[in-house]
């Protein structure tokens, strides 16, 4: 895949226009924003972006009939990258309130982010802000997104609530809130997510993007 072809999800709860733009900075050839499953089947590589509730999230998808078609996608090994609430949902489920099924793509659940540190004080929740990331022990940033950063590069994160995912190899980077090791981002394959924002993280989070365009599909045997 030498193209470099974007085409974003657009299931009525994202922040489409600024995903947007900054793949227009990092050099796509060109991007567009569907919500027609056929489309979705058919793109080069597909980045579903969101903001906002789980629940509303698998909806907005579930009515447009765009889950069955980003699991379908996601087998045909073509990269996929979740960003944000998009992350989110490619966990198995979420107890942001209530019980809801993801899509299950990287097996894991989302749950609310502890509301005090490890000695009982409590800290502000949601976590705003820029915070640097940090590479766990056996995470290969040099095969991911995220080849062009070093650790403790900062990224901007709007959340309450965290995916963890199953499988302590699907983690990719963390970063540290009250004494708490939070999920930055995950990788299983081609399927990458990112629960803090690429395109408000600056000149770190456009190398990301730029990466993400670089990426090839993978052969997928199972």
């Amino acid at each position: 895949m030498k193209n470099k072809r974007v085409t974003i999800v657009d299931y009525g709860i994202g922040n489409l226009y600024s995903v947007k733009r900054a793949f227009e900075v990092c050099g796509a050839d060109s991007i567009s924003i569907s919500s027609d499953p056929a489309e979705i089947l058919a793109a080069d590589r597909v980045v579903l972006p969101g903001v906002g509730a789980f629940a509303d999230g698998m909806r907005g998808l579930q009515e447009h009939g765009l889950d069955q078609a980003i699991c379908e996608f996601a087998v045909s090994g073509r990269p996929l990258l979740g960003i944000c609430l998009g992350m989110q949902l490619l966990a198995s489920s979420s107890m942001e309130f209530g019980n809801h099924n993801g899509l299950n793509l990287i097996p894991g659940q989302v749950d609310a982010i502890p509301a005090a540190d490890q000695d009982g004080a409590a800290f502000k929740i949601p976590v705003i802000g820029w915070h640097p990331l940090q590479q766990p022990a056996h995470a290969n940033w040099h095969e991911s997104i995220l080849a062009s950063l070093t650790p403790e590069q900062s990224i901007y994160l709007v959340h309450s609530f965290h995916y963890t995912p199953d499988s302590q190899s699907h983690l990719l980077a963390t970063y540290q809130y009250g004494g708490h090791d939070i999920i930055a981002a995950i990788k299983k394959d081609n399927i990458t997510g990112l629960q803090f924002h690429p395109e408000k993280s600056g000149n770190v989070g456009l190398k990301i993007l730029a990466d993400y365009l670089k990426q090839q599909p993978i052969s997928k045997t199972s």
